[in-house]
């Protein structure tokens, strides 16, 4: 399996990392760990998990994706082997944002879930204006400094705050974010590709996007208003693709997919997995068999020509 650099920082990651939001909510106890054990067969041993996945089930609080996630590794070991993210600032029962006080109450419980010492990349869930990004990011500092975190990331910045937070990293000698996760795909392209992309660039920053297939609507499965009803989980989130540039991105990638014997879902991730700026895109599956798309694209070369159409029909 190919290895990558993410960003400036001393991890090494593949070319994808895996989505770990489904563990606890779309994939139960007993299919995560078999999903987690494929991950490590397979080498796709880099996952991302938040510490409010998933506080948006019935009955859920909150870490459930982190509590399976370290029962696992407490079961199979091998922590050293894995780089394990995950993120703080969404709204969980108690708390939310990015103060100081915040983080470390939150690291605390994030460390006792996945059941580690140091969590390889601590991310920033989502802006918080209403906190100083030196409060924030002297708090990210105290946890380097104790062990706890090896690196930070930021996740749904804008790019003139992403900016200025590597700036005030610079001006107070703080630890800089070393990567970004944005939402990035096929068929959302211009919310990173105009300003994002050119300072993650610039800033040698790791990019790791999430909503890599679109909800699903990448693999093909969605392809009419009739299709939406095939998952009570992601058909709401895919409608809107079905209008505009939705429909020829799909037939790009069944051409492109023709053409490389794999299929739409693969197609979809390898031309992320392409692109310059991308460290390794984010995907995720909820049931065993779907794990060899992951594995797949992996190693699937696209030509220039095929990136070229990709590109005519999503652009």
């Amino acid at each position: 399996m190919e290895k990558r650099q993410l960003g400036q920082s001393d991890i090494i990651i593949p070319p994808l990392v895996f989505g770990g939001n489904v563990f606890g909510w779309s994939a139960d106890e007993a299919v995560s760990f078999r999903l987690l054990d494929q991950l490590a067969e397979a080498g796709l041993t880099a996952i991302d998990t938040a510490d409010m996945y998933s506080v948006w089930a019935e009955g859920h609080q909150g870490g459930e994706s982190e509590t399976i996630i370290g029962r696992w590794l407490a079961s199979r070991g091998g922590r050293d082997k894995c780089v394990i993210m995950t993120k703080v600032g969404m709204d969980m029962p108690d708390g939310r944002g990015l103060s100081a006080a915040w983080i470390k109450t939150s690291v605390e419980r994030s460390l006792k879930r996945l059941q580690t010492d140091v969590i390889d990349l601590y991310q920033a869930h989502k802006d918080d204006e209403a906190t100083p990004l030196e409060e924030t990011l002297g708090a990210f500092a105290d946890l380097i400094k104790e062990g706890k975190v090896r690196a930070i990331g930021a996740s749904n910045y804008s790019a003139a705050r992403l900016h200025a937070a590597l700036k005030v990293s610079d001006a107070n000698g703080l630890p800089r974010y070393v990567s970004l996760q944005p939402q990035y795909n096929l068929v959302d392209r211009p919310m990173f590709e105009d300003e994002l992309e050119p300072l993650c660039l610039q800033e040698n920053l790791g990019v790791i996007p999430y909503y890599s297939l679109a909800a699903g609507f990448l693999t093909g499965k969605y392809r009419s208003k009739d299709d939406l009803g095939k998952s009570a989980v992601r058909g709401g989130s895919v409608a809107k693709y079905l209008e505009g540039r939705g429909p020829q991105v799909l037939t790009a990638l069944d051409a492109v997919a023709g053409e490389t014997g794999t299929n739409p879902a693969q197609v979809a991730l390898a031309w992320l997995i392409a692109r310059p700026s991308i460290t390794a895109p984010i995907a995720s599956a909820s049931k065993p068999e779907q794990m060899g798309d992951l594995v797949k694209a992996c190693s699937l070369s696209l030509s220039a020509a095929q990136i070229s159409a990709l590109d005519a029909a999503s652009a």
